[in-house]
C-alpha cells in the first residue's frame, strides 16, 4: 500500500511521540513506534511501559495497516529530509520504502501483534484545564519531588480533587509546596500520583490549549489537540502533608524576592558542600544573609532591607533549597512566616494572584557556630 506525506508534517507528528521511546531498554521491542493507519487516520504510538504517547494525523490511504517500525532510525531520516512531499510504500515482505524527490530510504517493519497493549482510561471523569494553568501549576512544584525511592509516593506530584480547589502538592521532606487551582472545585476529596518521569515529559508538550484529563486507579490521561499521553499512576497513598504545615508562625519576615534570589545565589558561592547553609539574622528592619565555607576558609555576608515583624532571630536554611523556592516563585516581595529555628518556615508571595495560591514549606537547618 501506499500513502503520502508533508515530510514535515510527519516529523512534528513524530517527534510529539518519541519523547516515550525509551533510550535503554531489555524490551527490544520497546524502541520502535507502532504505527497504525485505519480508515484513513494514520496514529503513531509509543510506551516504555510507564509513559506511552500517541498522535493521529488525517492522510489518504487506500488500506488499513498496522506494523512496528525503527522509532530512532525513522525519526532521524525524516527529521534530516527537507520541506517535501514523500510517499511510503509498504509491500507484504517486511519493507517500507521512503521515496523523496533526493532519493530512496529503505525499511523493515514487523509484526504488532507483539507491541505491548497501550491502556486506555475511562472518558467517564473528565477535567478540563487551561494547558497554561497546568503547565504554571507543575512548574512551580515538581522541583520538590523527592529523588529517594525509598519512599514512592514523594517521589510524584500529587493531584489532589478538593472543595477548595484542585491541588499539586509536592514534598522531599525537607521542602514542601502546595498550588491550588482555585476553577477546578470538586465536592469529593479525591489524589492521584503523577511519577516524575511523566510530569517531565507532560511539561514539554503542554501550551496555551486546553488540555481534558482522564483518570482512573491506576492510570491518568491527558489530551492535547491531537496527541494523548498516558502515564500509570503511583498507586500508593501520599504522606499525609496538611499535619506538618504550622499554624501559628507569627514573627513575618517580608523581603525583596529578587534582592534576596541574588545574594543567595552569591552565598551558594561561599557554602560548604555540606551542609550547604546559609544563615539569617533578623532584625527589624534588616536581614543579614551569611554564609562559610570550612574547607577553604572564605565567608561571605550581605545585609538586606526588610520589614519583619517579630523577635530577632537567627535561624538556617540549605542554600540550595532556598534558591529553588525563590526562583520558583513569582512577585515583588515574598514573606517568611517563622516561629523558632527549629520549626518549619512558610514562604509565600504578597501578593496572590486571582484564582490561585501557593505555598511553600522550608525546613530548617541546625545554625554551625
Amino acid at each position: 500500500m501506499d500513502f503520502k506525506i508533508n515530510s514535515k508534517v510527519l516529523e512534528k507528528l513524530l517527534s510529539k511521540v518519541i519523547p516515550a521511546v525509551p533510550s535503554r531498554t531489555p524490551m527490544s521491542i520497546l524502541e520502535n513506534f507502532l504505527f497504525e493507519i485505519k480508515d484513513g487516520l494514520l496514529t503513531v504510538s509509543a510506551t516504555d511501559m510507564e509513559i506511552a504517547l500517541r498522535s493521529s494525523i488525517n492522510i489518504t490511504a487506500e488500506k488499513n495497516v498496522k506494523m512496528i517500525i525503527s522509532a530512532r532510525l525513522l525519526y532521524d531520516i525524516i527529521r534530516n529530509l527537507d520541506d517535501a512531499l514523500i510517499s511510503f510504500t509498504i509491500d507484504t515482505k517486511g519493507k517500507v520504502k521512503i521515496n523523496t524527490d533526493k532519493g530512496v530510504y529503505n525499511l523493515s517493519y514487523s509484526p504488532s501483534e507483539d507491541y505491548p497493549e497501550i491502556p486506555s482510561v475511562s472518558k467517564e471523569k473528565e477535567v478540563l484545564i487551561n494547558g497554561a494553568d497546568l503547565k504554571k501549576a507543575l512548574d512551580q512544584t515538581a522541583f520538590a519531588m523527592s529523588k529517594e525511592d525509598m519512599r514512592p509516593p514523594m517521589t510524584g506530584t500529587l493531584l489532589e480533587f478538593s472543595p477548595e480547589g484542585l491541588k499539586f502538592v509536592t514534598t522531599d521532606g525537607h521542602r514542601l509546596v502546595k498550588f491550588i487551582n482555585q476553577l477546578i472545585v470538586t465536592e469529593i476529596l479525591e489524589q492521584y500520583i503523577i511519577p516524575e518521569r511523566a510530569i517531565s515529559v507532560l511539561l514539554k508538550s503542554l501550551g496555551d490549549q486546553d488540555v481534558k484529563i482522564y483518570l482512573s486507579k491506576t492510570y491518568a490521561s491527558f489530551h492535547i489537540n491531537e496527541l494523548e499521553f498516558i502515564t500509570r499512576l503511583i498507586g500508593e497513598k501520599y504522606p499525609a502533608y496538611n499535619s506538618v504545615i504550622p499554624l501559628e508562625n507569627e514573627n513575618i519576615l517580608t523581603v525583596n524576592r529578587s534582592e534576596l534570589l541574588s545574594t543567595i545565589r552569591r552565598m551558594i558561592l561561599f557554602s560548604s558542600s555540606n551542609p550547604k547553609q546559609v544563615k539569617f539574622n533578623i532584625k527589624s528592619n534588616s536581614l543579614d544573609v551569611s554564609a562559610e565555607d570550612v574547607d577553604h576558609g572564605s565567608d561571605a555576608i550581605e545585609t538586606i532591607v526588610c520589614d519583619y515583624k517579630g523577635d530577632s532571630m537567627e535561624i538556617g536554611f540549605n542554600t540550595n533549597y532556598v534558591n529553588d523556592i525563590l526562583s520558583h516563585l513569582e512577585g515583588e516581595q515574598v514573606t517568611f512566616k517563622l516561629h523558632s529555628p527549629t520549626k518549619a518556615g512558610i514562604i509565600e508571595p504578597v501578593q496572590k494572584l486571582e484564582n490561585e495560591d501557593v505555598m511553600m514549606l522550608l525546613m530548617p537547618v541546625r545554625i554551625n557556630n
